[in-house]
């Protein structure tokens, strides 16, 4: 399927395709608030992190689920330490 994610790398969105399976995401229930994380799916090259509001899902490059342990707190922490360039706070 196709959709449009946004990629903090290079600061922009841009159209990708992806396949959500049993195999490749982690679905969480409804969280306490919209921007609760509520799938995480491996991609070519790296994680796409959706959130349960109507945002772009994140692509982050060179991550994957087992690389945060399938952990929805993990992947949102990773999805806010992107910063406006594209690179991880440390």
């Amino acid at each position: 399927m196709q959709l449009t994610v946004y990629n903090p790398q290079k600061g922009r969105l841009e159209a990708m395709d992806a396949e959500f399976t049993k195999d490749n995401t982690t679905w969480f229930g409804n969280g306490l608030n919209p921007h609760d994380v509520s799938m995480i799916t491996d991609v070519d090259g790296g994680i796409l992190i959706r959130e349960g509001d109507y945002s772009y899902p994140f692509l982050i490059c060179g991550v994957s689920r087992a690389d945060i342990g399938f952990d929805r707190r993990r992947a949102k922490q990773l999805r806010r330490s992107m910063n406006e360039t594209g690179q991880e706070d440390r």
